[in-house]
């Protein structure tokens, strides 16, 4: 099997990867303790409770597929601890946020899509790397951008909101949102080709690129909330996108980023590398504007004339022309001149 791996380029979590695809999809929780032991261990994780059934047969199937992101044990009903209460068996329970919930199959879909919806945690710290797998879920982003290094008492408070609308109202936006919060704008910017806040709210749709921010600064739950459903209910007037004009956008934004970026690394560099193309291009262009035509005389050349043979025709047909009325033989008649053609072919 080979497993690509999409996380963040760090130490800790290359190993993490590492070891979770080293062994079996399906890990075997054989006693409380050993449960115990890897709730602690892991913020998220996924249990089959019960016995050989065909649901255990999709999560060993899903597990296998999934396994790069997160991981998969089965255990007994007897391995839970008691506070663990399932209505039904055989299940599969998602433990993350210092609870746990229960797939349904006729209220949440097909288990893939649960567990990939489910496999993080309700509100999370974001990054590059992290947003880019959250846009695999199909959910709606919702960030709180932040300065950690220049924490206020704003970025506090708006943060605290985004956490509580991940855990208080998870029945209402779990669906469609996932939350989180951002250290910093600078990846954002270059995302939606614009300027954002710090701080302040932005909601993204990282299927088309789409992305919405409040219509005034958020100032408690109730606001935010009523800002999240418009943006569900499409009143809330939408972004970005991924439209042709976006796109040209996208290429001009990316080639000046680029452009800046040399400058601001190496002015010297970026002299060399622009200017001398330029130059050259330059000179090319002044050339070709200021050179002489020569179609005229190529022409000419190819019907076997030159200037000074032009002329020298010229002159020869005046002197004949001035003296053909009195050119005629001793018997009267005319004296037949040839023509300047037929001259230049004798």
């Amino acid at each position: 099997m080979a497993y690509n791996y999409k996380g963040p380029r760090t130490k800790d979590d290359i190993i993490e990867f590492a070891n979770r695809v080293a062994g079996p999809a399906v890990r075997s929780l054989p006693s409380r303790k050993m449960f115990e032991h890897v709730l602690k261990r892991h913020s998220v994780l996924f249990v089959y409770v019960g016995s050989e059934s065909p649901l255990k047969e999709k999560y060993i199937e899903v597990a296998s597929e999934l396994i790069v992101y997160t991981y998969f044990f089965s255990a007994s009903e007897d391995v839970l601890p008691e506070s663990v209460a399932l209505h039904e068996l055989p299940s599969v329970v998602v433990f993350k946020d210092g609870t746990y919930f229960t797939y349904d199959e006729y209220e949440d879909g097909s288990l893939s899509s649960w567990v990939n919806r489910e496999r993080f945690q309700s509100y999370l710290p974001i990054d590059g790397f992290t947003l880019y797998e959250l846009g695999e879920t199909g959910k709606l982003v919702a960030i709180a951008i932040t300065d950690e290094k220049d924490p206020a008492e704003r970025s506090s408070r708006l943060k605290g909101l985004i956490q509580r609308a991940a855990t208080e109202h998870r029945d209402q936006f779990n669906r469609d949102f996932q939350f989180g919060h951002m250290d910093g704008n600078d990846y954002i910017n270059s995302l939606i080709m614009g300027e954002v806040s710090v701080p302040s709210i932005i909601v993204l749709n990282t299927s088309n690129e789409q992305y919405f921010v409040p219509p005034e600064p958020v100032e408690d739950l109730e606001q935010l909330l009523r800002f999240f459903s418009s943006v569900l209910d499409g009143s809330a007037p939408a972004f970005g996108g991924d439209g042709i004009f976006q796109r040209i956008k996208r290429v001009a934004y990316d080639a000046r980023s680029t452009i800046m970026s040399v400058f601001r690394s190496s002015p010297l560099l970026g002299c060399f590398l622009f200017g001398l193309p330029l130059g050259v291009i330059s000179l090319m262009c002044y050339g070709i504007c200021t050179a002489e035509s020569d179609d005229d005389t190529e022409l000419m050349k190819r019907d076997g004339f030159t200037d000074e043979e032009e002329e020298g025709e010229e002159d020869e047909q005046q002197q004949l022309t001035a003296g053909a009325e009195g050119d005629e033989d001793d018997d009267g008649e005319k004296i037949e001149q040839k023509s300047p053609t037929e001259k230049k072919v004798d």
